[in-house]
């Protein structure tokens, strides 16, 4: 009797009655999994191994985790879209031969060995290595418990995971087709934007190419004409469409801290849903002085690695949503620890969900939100034809909402065959410069 028959069968523990005492039956089910166990070796892991694929073009990583049961292995997502090469070396050479021999069940004391295991922590590369190893150990219990991964974190709190979806145009009846769609696809958040992050095609006037200061490939934004057309775009939307959509928008870090402050105030009457990454980490001192001077919800924690950086934010009430990229952080262990964190300051959890994050990054994201009471909002994803293949049982989206696939584990599987036919670009991945006029680089 292999372990998922034997926790299928006998459930997973003691039920206890109003006082909390052990009922003879609930003792005898006991007795039952503790002599089916005795003389069973614990779950070991045989290997863990990074799986590298790009069925939309996009950078994906996959940590697979296989175990001494016979075709019982978890998949976790550890994609760093800029970096994928290190993150795989990490896993292959690093985390395979630590994590090997393991107990697989003992998922946190896995975790903390691992985080400190190169000694120096909270860098995005081997966070994301130990991303993958985390969200596997999740998979595998899920598996092994014959349930969801939503159920081993408390059940449901809602009964499906709402989404916003973007929508953008590079002029004012661009955008207005783009949200109308959106809409009539059943959105109910929309995120605006002006043409790319800080609305680079509204600067005109690129200087440094003129003077040969950088390769012509750079692209080039300059503050005012993005801010201006900012307002105007959220001025126009919230005419167009009225005050029942909700609207979100991107700043990117893209402006000086204090523009941000001036930009934000001026949105604060077309009352945002919320505005995201106003400020670069290295800013991050300035969210005081922003709450002080508004009440638009702010999104916050893209570019997180560290809880020096979001512990604060969070535990002052400076922000209203955390967004940090799961993977980025360590994985779905040290995620649900932020999400109860957030729980009593009343941060509400917005986790980053671009095209960059794999199938199973996706699924790992809405089976927390599922569990966690303080839910906000999701970013939604489409998956091409050949990313489904890829990766059987990817979450859906269809009205707004995302859905999971109700089956144990994260419920998302890879063909590593297919997957194999779609090797990565040859452009090593990397964020492409953006400058002012003059050449001065702009982050992030």
């Amino acid at each position: 009797m292999n372990r998922r028959h034997l926790m299928k069968g006998v459930g997973l523990g003691i039920a206890t009655s109003t006082f909390g005492m052990v009922s003879k039956g609930d003792e005898a089910v006991a007795n039952t999994y503790a002599n089916a166990t005795k003389g069973l070796p614990p779950l070991k892991i045989t290997n863990v191994k990074a799986i590298l694929t790009a069925p939309q073009g996009i950078r994906l990583c996959v940590v697979k985790v296989e175990t001494s049961e016979p075709g019982l292995y978890g998949l976790g997502c550890a994609t760093y879209n800029q970096r994928p090469l290190p993150v795989a070396v990490a896993v292959d050479k690093y985390l395979n031969p630590f994590a090997k021999g393991r107990d697989a069940d003992n998922i946190e004391d896995m975790w903390q060995n691992a985080y400190t295991s190169s000694y120096w922590r909270n860098g995005p590369v081997l966070n994301n290595a130990l991303s993958g190893l985390d969200q596997a150990l999740w998979d595998i219990k899920g598996k092994r418990a014959n349930m969801p991964v939503y159920q081993l974190l408390g059940g449901k709190c809602r009964f499906a995971v709402d989404c916003y979806t973007h929508c953008s145009g590079r002029d004012l009846k661009q955008i207005e087709a783009s949200v109308r769609k959106g809409i009539e696809r059943g959105f109910r958040y929309i995120r605006i934007q002006r043409g790319g992050y800080g609305s680079p095609h509204l600067s005109k006037d690129a200087h440094f190419k003129e003077a040969g200061f950088a390769p012509k490939s750079d692209s080039m934004m300059e503050v005012r004409p993005y801010v201006e057309g900012t307002v105007e775009m959220f001025e126009h939307v919230r005419s167009t469409f009225g005050p029942n959509v909700e609207l979100l928008h991107d700043i990117h870090e893209r402006i000086p801290p204090i523009e941000a402050i001036n930009l934000i105030k001026r949105l604060e009457t077309y009352r945002p849903f919320f505005i995201e990454d106003p400020f670069s980490p290295e800013d991050n001192g300035y969210f005081r002085l922003l709450r002080q001077q508004t009440s638009v919800p702010i999104a916050m924690g893209e570019l997180f690695n560290n809880p020096h950086e979001w512990v604060g934010l969070m535990s002052e009430r400076l922000i209203d949503f955390i967004r940090v990229h799961i993977s980025q952080v360590g994985g779905l262990s040290v995620a649900r620890k932020i999400a109860a964190l957030g729980e009593w300051f009343n941060v509400r959890s917005a986790w980053h969900g671009p095209g960059d994050v794999s199938p199973v990054g996706h699924a790992a994201n809405a089976h927390l939100d599922l569990a966690i009471w303080n839910f906000g909002i999701q970013e939604s994803v489409h998956f091409s034809e050949e990313t489904r293949e890829v990766f059987p049982g990817s979450p859906t989206v269809k009205d707004g909402y995302m859905v999971v696939n109700e089956v144990p584990g994260f419920g998302v599987d890879i063909d590593e065959k297919l997957a194999a036919k779609y090797p990565l670009p040859e452009h090593p991945g990397y964020w492409s410069p953006v400058r002012r006029s003059d050449g001065t680089a702009v982050r992030p």
